[in-house]
Protein backbone atom coordinates (compact mmCIF):
# COMPACT_ATOMS: atom_id res chain seq x y z
CA UNK A 1 0.00 0.00 0.00
CA UNK A 2 1.67 3.51 -0.83
CA UNK A 3 1.99 5.88 1.65
CA UNK A 4 -0.34 8.87 1.73
CA UNK A 5 1.27 11.82 1.05
CA UNK A 6 0.80 14.93 3.27
CA UNK A 7 1.69 18.49 3.81
CA UNK A 8 1.88 20.43 7.11
CA UNK A 9 1.17 24.08 8.10
CA UNK A 10 1.86 26.05 11.08
CA UNK A 11 3.94 29.09 12.65
CA UNK A 12 5.07 27.24 15.58
CA UNK A 13 8.31 25.04 14.21
CA UNK A 14 8.28 22.74 17.78
CA UNK A 15 4.72 21.94 16.61
CA UNK A 16 5.72 21.43 12.91
CA UNK A 17 8.93 19.28 13.94
CA UNK A 18 6.41 17.06 16.56
CA UNK A 19 3.97 16.98 13.95
CA UNK A 20 6.49 15.64 11.31
CA UNK A 21 7.42 13.04 13.77
CA UNK A 22 4.08 11.57 14.74
CA UNK A 23 2.87 11.44 10.86
CA UNK A 24 6.41 9.66 10.11
CA UNK A 25 5.53 7.41 13.03
CA UNK A 26 2.01 6.93 11.64
CA UNK A 27 3.46 5.49 8.20
CA UNK A 28 2.57 9.12 6.62
CA UNK A 29 4.70 10.41 3.98
CA UNK A 30 4.97 14.50 4.81
CA UNK A 31 6.22 16.30 1.51
CA UNK A 32 5.96 19.27 2.89
CA UNK A 33 5.88 21.86 5.31
CA UNK A 34 4.85 25.78 5.94
CA UNK A 35 4.95 28.22 8.40
CA UNK A 36 2.34 30.63 7.23
CA UNK A 37 -0.67 30.41 4.69
CA UNK A 38 0.45 31.75 1.46
CA UNK A 39 3.68 28.93 1.28
CA UNK A 40 0.84 26.00 2.08
CA UNK A 41 -1.75 27.20 -0.44
CA UNK A 42 1.87 26.99 -2.89
CA UNK A 43 3.25 24.08 -1.61
CA UNK A 44 -0.22 22.24 -2.31
CA UNK A 45 -0.52 23.25 -5.98
CA UNK A 46 3.25 22.27 -6.23
CA UNK A 47 2.94 19.00 -4.51
CA UNK A 48 -0.74 17.98 -4.71
CA UNK A 49 -0.47 15.91 -1.74
CA UNK A 50 -3.39 13.43 -0.57
CA UNK A 51 -3.87 15.46 2.82
CA UNK A 52 -3.18 18.64 3.96
CA UNK A 53 -2.76 19.60 7.96
CA UNK A 54 -3.21 22.77 8.42
CA UNK A 55 -3.13 25.36 12.11
CA UNK A 56 -5.72 28.20 11.88
CA UNK A 57 -3.64 30.89 13.16
CA UNK A 58 -1.07 31.51 11.01
CA UNK A 59 0.64 35.03 9.12
CA UNK A 60 -0.34 36.00 5.91
CA UNK A 61 -3.64 33.91 5.62
CA UNK A 62 -4.92 31.58 8.26
CA UNK A 63 -5.89 27.31 7.83
CA UNK A 64 -9.55 28.33 6.95
CA UNK A 65 -8.84 30.70 4.25
CA UNK A 66 -5.62 27.90 2.63
CA UNK A 67 -8.71 24.93 3.58
CA UNK A 68 -11.21 27.31 1.21
CA UNK A 69 -8.66 27.25 -1.31
CA UNK A 70 -7.82 23.80 -1.31
CA UNK A 71 -11.29 22.90 -1.49
CA UNK A 72 -12.23 25.20 -4.19
CA UNK A 73 -9.61 23.91 -6.55
CA UNK A 74 -9.77 20.53 -5.05
CA UNK A 75 -6.38 19.97 -3.99
CA UNK A 76 -6.74 17.93 -1.23
CA UNK A 77 -8.92 17.32 1.88
CA UNK A 78 -7.53 19.72 4.87
CA UNK A 79 -7.66 18.95 8.45
CA UNK A 80 -7.46 22.17 10.82
CA UNK A 81 -4.96 21.49 13.48
CA UNK A 82 -6.19 24.17 16.08
CA UNK A 83 -5.39 25.48 20.16
CA UNK A 84 -9.18 27.19 19.05
CA UNK A 85 -12.68 25.59 19.27
CA UNK A 86 -14.61 28.49 19.19
CA UNK A 87 -18.12 28.23 17.36
CA UNK A 88 -17.42 30.89 14.92
CA UNK A 89 -14.14 29.29 13.26
CA UNK A 90 -16.00 25.95 13.27
CA UNK A 91 -18.52 27.74 11.21
CA UNK A 92 -16.36 29.29 8.91
CA UNK A 93 -13.97 25.52 9.00
CA UNK A 94 -17.32 24.07 7.84
CA UNK A 95 -17.76 26.67 5.28
CA UNK A 96 -14.62 26.64 3.81
CA UNK A 97 -14.89 22.56 3.16
CA UNK A 98 -12.46 21.15 6.28
CA UNK A 99 -12.93 18.16 6.67
CA UNK A 100 -11.15 17.24 9.97
CA UNK A 101 -10.47 19.17 12.97
CA UNK A 102 -8.23 18.51 15.85
CA UNK A 103 -7.76 20.53 19.08
CA UNK A 104 -3.87 21.05 20.37
CA UNK A 105 -2.74 19.34 22.44
CA UNK A 106 -2.71 16.51 19.97
CA UNK A 107 -2.06 13.38 20.25
CA UNK A 108 -0.75 10.38 18.17
CA UNK A 109 -3.75 8.48 18.33
CA UNK A 110 -5.88 11.82 16.68
CA UNK A 111 -4.49 11.88 13.37
CA UNK A 112 -5.03 8.88 12.19
CA UNK A 113 -8.29 8.57 12.27
CA UNK A 114 -8.88 12.20 11.30
CA UNK A 115 -6.76 11.78 8.50
CA UNK A 116 -7.76 8.68 6.72
CA UNK A 117 -11.94 10.07 7.24
CA UNK A 118 -10.49 13.15 5.43
CA UNK A 119 -9.25 11.02 2.57
CA UNK A 120 -12.29 8.76 2.43
CA UNK A 121 -14.92 11.79 2.32
CA UNK A 122 -12.50 14.09 -0.15
CA UNK A 123 -12.69 10.81 -2.49
CA UNK A 124 -16.75 10.49 -2.04
CA UNK A 125 -16.91 14.34 -2.24
CA UNK A 126 -14.78 13.48 -6.22
CA UNK A 127 -16.89 10.39 -6.61
CA UNK A 128 -20.50 12.45 -6.60
CA UNK A 129 -18.75 15.37 -8.35
CA UNK A 130 -17.92 12.98 -11.28
CA UNK A 131 -21.18 11.29 -11.28
CA UNK A 132 -22.88 14.62 -11.19
CA UNK A 133 -21.07 15.67 -14.39
CA UNK A 134 -22.33 12.25 -16.09
CA UNK A 135 -25.57 13.00 -15.42
CA UNK A 136 -25.47 16.07 -16.82
CA UNK A 137 -23.90 15.08 -19.80
CA UNK A 138 -26.45 12.23 -19.99
CA UNK A 139 -29.48 14.79 -19.78
CA UNK A 140 -27.39 16.93 -22.29
CA UNK A 141 -27.60 14.11 -24.50
CA UNK A 142 -30.81 13.34 -24.40
CA UNK A 143 -32.03 16.79 -24.53
CA UNK A 144 -30.43 16.88 -28.29
CA UNK A 145 -31.01 13.22 -29.28
CA UNK A 146 -35.23 14.34 -28.36
CA UNK A 147 -34.60 17.39 -30.25
CA UNK A 148 -33.03 15.60 -33.47
CA UNK A 149 -35.92 12.87 -33.16
CA UNK A 150 -38.44 15.54 -33.27
CA UNK A 151 -36.91 17.35 -36.33
CA UNK A 152 -36.88 13.53 -37.83
CA UNK A 153 -40.36 13.10 -37.30
CA UNK A 154 -41.38 16.50 -38.74
CA UNK A 155 -39.58 16.42 -41.76
CA UNK A 156 -39.44 12.52 -42.73
CA UNK A 157 -42.87 11.88 -41.33
CA UNK A 158 -41.72 9.09 -38.66
CA UNK A 159 -42.46 7.54 -35.69
CA UNK A 160 -40.89 8.65 -32.50
CA UNK A 161 -39.22 4.89 -32.49
CA UNK A 162 -38.26 5.22 -35.80
CA UNK A 163 -36.56 8.47 -35.47
CA UNK A 164 -34.59 6.88 -32.37
CA UNK A 165 -33.48 4.23 -34.38
CA UNK A 166 -32.47 5.88 -36.95
CA UNK A 167 -30.09 8.22 -35.17
CA UNK A 168 -28.47 5.55 -33.42
CA UNK A 169 -28.16 3.76 -36.33
CA UNK A 170 -26.52 6.72 -38.22
CA UNK A 171 -24.59 6.67 -34.58
CA UNK A 172 -23.23 3.55 -34.97
CA UNK A 173 -22.84 3.28 -38.91
CA UNK A 174 -20.53 6.72 -38.70
CA UNK A 175 -19.00 5.33 -35.29
CA UNK A 176 -20.06 8.49 -33.27
CA UNK A 177 -21.58 9.30 -29.87
CA UNK A 178 -25.15 9.51 -30.44
CA UNK A 179 -24.67 13.21 -29.10
CA UNK A 180 -22.92 14.57 -32.30
CA UNK A 181 -25.13 12.60 -34.92
CA UNK A 182 -28.12 15.11 -33.06
CA UNK A 183 -26.28 17.90 -33.03
CA UNK A 184 -25.27 17.37 -36.60
CA UNK A 185 -29.45 16.84 -37.64
CA UNK A 186 -30.22 19.76 -35.63
CA UNK A 187 -27.68 22.07 -37.43
CA UNK A 188 -28.36 20.76 -40.71
CA UNK A 189 -32.15 21.50 -40.21
CA UNK A 190 -30.81 24.85 -39.04
CA UNK A 191 -29.19 25.38 -41.80
CA UNK A 192 -31.90 24.56 -44.27
CA UNK A 193 -34.32 26.66 -42.40
CA UNK A 194 -32.04 29.94 -43.05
Amino acid sequence: MERARVIIADDESIILMDLREMLTNLGYLVVGEAGDGRSAVNLARELKPDVAILDIKMPYMDGIEVARILTEEKIAPVVLLTAYSQHDLVERAKEAGVVGYITKPMRESDLAPAIEVAMARFSEFRALEKEVGDLKQALETRKLVDRAKGILMDTQGLTEAEAFRKIQKMSMNKRKPMKDVAEAIILAHQTQEQ
